[in-house]
């Protein structure tokens, strides 16, 4: 599959990723940055969801993303936070400059290898670097059904947490520790649906292939027993943190 297309979709998309999309719970944080240390960097940051829960545990925060828009909301929400265009293949910042690199729901789009070298630049020595996932509850079935209809081209297999993620190799990385983080969020049924429409897969689909994925969506909530007839629903989470050290 050609990532390209499905990653420009979120470059002006701004406004309504930071009002539908979900931020990240205290205890991911607490799994990436279990002390202060002088300098953070959140790659791949869009609107700054997880660089606002970093902001007090370093000197120096930065956010880097490749949108424009997302930066923005970024510099509106956090504006202590120095944020900079670039990419992860090409991040601006000097060697050395940081402890510690978050990516939060974004590394899938990166160049693997050409990322990890950039990120073992910027890392000081011993440095680390969190990966971080919202994912769906596999033990909801409504969510993973309506995850199914927005994703038609992936699998259907949900992640298993009955144990620790797998790390993958990283080339300059050592994995050091991994685990998931388990929340649950009360959110509006109208805003579920909109944050559906904010992901890569339905942001490039026809205005009428959005809203018959859509429509489907809607008729999951109104069959499931424990959302139909409902405003608001209660939709649990399973957080996913994979910790590298610079090797």
């Amino acid at each position: 599959m050609d990532k390209a297309p499905y990653a420009r979709s979120f470059l002006d998309a701004g406004e309504e990723y930071e009002r539908y999309r979900p931020g990240f719970p205290a205890g991911a944080v607490a799994l990436i940055a279990p002390s202060p240390v002088a300098g953070i960097l959140d790659l791949g940051a869009g609107t700054g969801k997880l660089t606002r829960e970093l902001t007090g545990l370093a000197d120096t925060v930065y956010a880097v993303d490749p949108s424009e828009p997302m930066l923005a909301q970024l510099r509106r929400i956090s504006p202590t936070v120095d944020a900079r265009l670039g990419t992860a293949e090409q991040i601006p910042l000097p060697d050395a400059s940081v402890d510690l690199v978050t990516v939060a729901q974004a590394f899938h789009w990166f160049d693997r290898d050409a990322a990890c070298a950039e990120i073992h630049r910027v890392l000081r020595p011993g440095g680390i670097l969190a990966l971080v996932w919202n994912t769906t509850d596999a033990d909801c079935a409504w969510d993973v059904a309506c995850g199914r209809i927005a994703h038609p081209h992936l699998e259907g297999d949900e992640p298993s947490q009955d144990a620790d993620p797998a790390h993958d190799d990283l080339p300059g990385f050592a994995p050091v520790d991994s685990g998931w983080v388990r929340w649950s969020e009360d959110l509006a049924r109208a805003d579920y649906l909109h944050r559906w429409a904010t992901v890569s897969s339905m942001m490039i689909a026809s205005e009428s292939e959005r809203a018959e994925r859509l429509a489907r969506m809607d008729a999951v909530l109104d069959a499931d027993p424990t959302t139909r007839g409902r405003t608001s629903l209660q939709l649990p989470t399973a957080t996913e943190v994979l910790v590298y050290r610079r090797a």
